[in-house]
């Protein structure tokens, strides 16, 4: 896990030895506040630990909402979701799943990986990958660069069906895994690249495959570019971020 880049005196466990103490503290003062009932009931009365019950409840959705607050406060100040992350015991993701949207808003300070241009409308990216864990991955990523409309297949059949649709929009970009049921990622792009109507469309092939075969027939095949998923999930999260900003942002486009 990244560094926190904070630097507090207690340990991760003295500091939450500290914060319960506090919080249970003032959740009992505040449960013999609001309870109407003397401040001693007998043993058999749940009314003291339901009232108790009541304002941790209370507190803990406005920890939530200082977190958020604290939250988007970092991310203007500088700190990414990896900061984030660990100044709550969470990875990257998590953060991002409790956190979503932070780097998307205009009148904050995009703090990971911004966009190099705004674009007119929000970008089509079509991926065509059957693992679902993958799939989570990529569209995060790609998420955190700005505004992606991203439709995700699952095998090659499934993408030319959408493709062939009238009336989707056309892709900006394809992603492509090589192993996937029905209809491969092989044997899509061969026809995809045979296609008059689809062959302008750059495809990035992403696959876990290293096989030398593989990155041959892909290029025979006419992918735009072969890239191998890491293993390691900030390095996979670059990859894809990389992908986007070229294919998105730098290179030119054929027009549709």
């Amino acid at each position: 896990m990244p560094g926190k880049n904070f630097d507090l005196r207690t340990t991760p466990q003295e500091t939450a030895v500290i914060a319960d103490a506090a919080v249970g503290d003032l959740a009992q003062r505040l449960a013999h506040r609001l309870l109407e009932d003397p401040p001693h009931p007998a043993p058999d009365d749940p009314a003291q630990a339901l009232a108790l019950l009541h304002l941790l409840n209370q507190l803990q959705q406005a920890a939530e909402r200082l977190q958020r607050t604290a939250a988007v406060a970092a991310a203007r100040a500088g700190a990414g979701y990896p900061q984030l992350g660990a100044a709550c015991g969470l990875t990257r993701q998590g953060a991002r799943r409790r956190w979503p949207g932070l780097f998307d808003h205009s009148d904050e300070t995009p703090t990971e990986h911004p966009m190099m241009t705004t674009p007119a409308r929000p970008f089509d990216v079509l991926l065509v990958e059957d693992d679902v864990a993958d799939a989570m991955l990529i569209e995060e990523a790609l998420s955190e660069r700005g505004a992606r409309n991203l439709v995700q297949v699952t095998d090659g059949v499934a993408a030319l069906e959408h493709l062939r649709t009238p009336g989707n929009p056309r892709p900006d970009l394809i992603v492509l895994d090589l192993n996937m049921p029905r209809m491969n990622g092989r044997e899509l792009l061969k026809v995809l690249k045979n296609d008059e109507d689809l062959q302008t469309i750059p495809v990035v092939v992403l696959t876990t495959s290293t096989a030398p075969g593989d990155v041959t027939d892909a290029y025979s095949s006419h992918a735009n570019a072969y890239v191998t998923k890491p293993v390691n999930l900030d390095e996979f999260e670059r990859a894809v971020q990389s992908i986007d900003a070229f294919y998105l942002d730098t290179a030119t486009r054929p027009r549709p």
